[in-house]
């Protein structure tokens, strides 16, 4: 060989392994993954810390001050007399404890539960991201559809405030990937037990549906949902028993944890003197004619609810569920879980509709609290079809299918309210969704919001139908309409009732309430002024007297008492107030008027 030739033959590199090449570019891409979605997930706690930066007190009452007097409780704090109203469950505020442990006033405490829910809010990122692969929907396409997801109204506004509403979608979203992943995982080998992977998937699932149960009693729902799945799994020959009795097994003790720590702390310190007893609303309902028409028709207004919110989307989702089912072909693990969702939503709406009081409310007949934690599952699976789905026949169907059933429920809603749609009272708060695409804050429109919403859907077929940049298109009209929506609902709904309770009960300018170990509030003092009293006392056991059969308690630090219109604030204590009490304090609002006392 030439000295050339030899030259070369030193100089010449070793030939890399076959596949290296495919293998570095593989880490290149789960590292740009990787740093998308931790980039992608700052970004969604951005958007909500700044969105919630005007909150500073519970203006969701009762559920807000409910859950972080829960919270407080946990902690060893004071108690605060909440009797006779509904039970704020113990497994939300359990999450919330660093802020209560770190805050030393009530704003730092309510800001830091705040960032605990953007926090876990956000996750929806990545589970929706998961959810939407399983659909079958392209990795790009996937995840900017995974951030429309996160930034619907219904999981993006409510984590604005202390609700288990900012954890329900991300709980539930969980759950049915880690029920799918049960389901769809190979079979056991025969004669061996679970994996371990099996079992936690298993595990993993029913620790959210138990954690959802303690929190809501909406999880009850997701509980016997959950069950039925895992029963399915063994019955369908998915799962082994072994497998199936040890995730009904921990699903079972995690439920029990939650309703043991709810009936030996929180009701005992919260709810002395007893609940407002829903399970006899529940009962009532559920056994006479007319509790079944006001079930299924106030259930329908909350489906109703969830179609135009989404601008139909949610609708189509719900279609394609239901076709899921009747599909022979599909697989049993989908079908099983299409089913599941079917039953989630409907048990929910019925559920919730039954244990709900007559309120005299626009919200009893149409609401959408209630089902916003399923939203984002009936989202995820619109978003699919109107991507994937055949243009010439399936598309088509299945857009006429979601108009038809928004108008066949509002035609419900129409026929079973009618006129007390416009003369109960219209309360803000549940409307941020309808009131932005009516326009109106003041009212409700129920065919006016039915419109909107198939106006959008009609928006949201043209972008999917362009030849090119399709998704893109559609994405930024969903995210374009969700983000309306809520940032006109924190503006228009959020920092007003803010502002207004906080004009009507701040009383720190007056009082130095850290000295105050006690505080008792007329129960003739709307009660939402009480929560607010009890919120604004943070280091005070609140408790509650009626003043027209009981004398003010002498043994408090601090008295609020209602003020009846038209007298002198030293009248508002009957008979005349004891030596050495004095007024410190003293409003009249709309809501009602009160006076404050405190010893000298």
């Amino acid at each position: 060989m030439s000295a050339d030739g030899a030259s070369l033959a030193v100089t010449r590199r070793p030939a890399e392994p076959a596949g290296a090449p495919r293998a570095e570019r593989d880490r290149r891409a789960r590292r740009r993954w990787a740093l998308a979605f931790v980039l992608g997930w700052l970004a969604q706690v951005g958007v909500r810390v700044w969105l919630a930066s005007g909150q500073t007190l519970p203006v969701a009452t009762p559920d807000e001050s409910g859950y972080l007097f829960a919270a407080r409780v946990l902690t060893g704090g004071p108690d605060a007399d909440m009797s006779y109203g509904t039970v704020y469950r113990a497994g939300y505020p359990l999450l919330l404890l660093p802020a209560a442990w770190a805050g030393d006033d009530p704003v730092t405490v309510y800001r830091g539960a705040l960032v605990i829910n953007a926090l876990i809010s956000a996750a929806m990122l990545p589970l929706a991201f998961l959810v939407l692969r399983r659909l079958r929907v392209a990795a790009r396409p996937a995840y900017l559809f995974a951030h429309v997801t996160a930034l619907l109204p219904g999981v993006l506004f409510y984590s604005l405030f202390v609700l288990t509403d900012a954890i329900l979608p991300v709980l539930v979203v969980g759950w049915l990937l880690l029920a799918h992943a049960w389901l769809a995982a190979p079979r056991d080998p025969e004669g061996r037990g679970p994996s371990v992977r099996l079992a936690l998937y298993g595990t993993g699932g029913s620790l959210l549906v138990g954690f959802a149960y303690a929190s809501h009693s909406r999880g009850a729902i997701l509980l016997v949902v959950h069950a039925v799945v895992l029963l399915a799994g063994a019955l369908l020959r998915r799962r082994s028993w072994r497998a199936t009795i040890l995730a009904g097994a921990v699903a079972a003790a995690a439920a029990l944890a939650g309703a043991l720590l709810n009936r030996i702390v929180i009701i005992p310190n919260l709810y002395p003197a007893g609940d407002n007893d829903l399970g006899g609303n529940l009962a009532e309902r559920l056994t006479t004619v007319d509790g079944w028409g006001w079930m299924l028709s106030l259930g329908t207004g909350q489906v109703w609810y969830q179609a135009v919110a989404t601008g139909g989307v949610a609708a189509i989702g719900l279609a394609a569920a239901g076709y899921a089912v009747l599909r022979r072909d599909m697989p049993v693990p989908v079908r099983v879980l299409a089913l599941a969702v079917l039953a989630t939503v409907a048990g929910t709406a019925l559920a919730t509709s039954a244990a709900l009081p007559v309120e005299y409310r626009v919200g009893n007949y149409v609401y959408g609290r209630y089902l916003a934690c399923v939203t984002p599952v009936l989202f995820m699976a619109g978003v699919a079809v109107l991507l994937r789905a055949p243009r010439r026949r399936a598309l088509p169907a299945a857009i006429a299918s979601a108009a038809a059933l928004t108008v066949l429920t509002a035609c419900v809603v129409q026929w079973y309210a009618g006129d007390l749609l416009s003369e109960y009272t219209f309360t803000i708060y549940d409307f941020p969704e309808t009131s932005f695409l009516t326009w109106d804050w003041d009212s409700f429109h129920l065919w006016h919001a039915t419109l909107a919403g198939l106006a959008i859907l009609a928006a949201a077929t043209g972008a999917v139908l362009l030849p090119r940049h399709g998704p893109p298109v559609l994405a930024a009209v969903l995210t374009a309409v969700a983000l309306a929506m809520t940032i006109t609902a924190v503006d228009r709904i959020a920092r007003p009732l803010v502002a207004e309770q906080t004009t009507e009960t701040d009383l720190r300018g007056s009082v130095d309430l850290r000295t105050r170990d006690t505080i008792a509030v007329d129960w003739n003092v709307p009660w939402t002024m009480r929560l607010s009293h009890y919120y604004w006392a943070w280091w005070s056991e609140g408790t509650l007297f009626d003043s027209r059969w009981t004398p003010p308690p002498q043994d408090a630090d601090m008295i609020v008492l209602a003020w009846p219109n038209g007298a002198p604030a030293t009248d508002s204590w009957p008979g005349g107030a004891p030596s050495g009490w004095e007024i410190v304090d003293s409003r009249r609002t709309p809501e009602g008027n009160w006076v404050a006392w405190a010893r000298d």
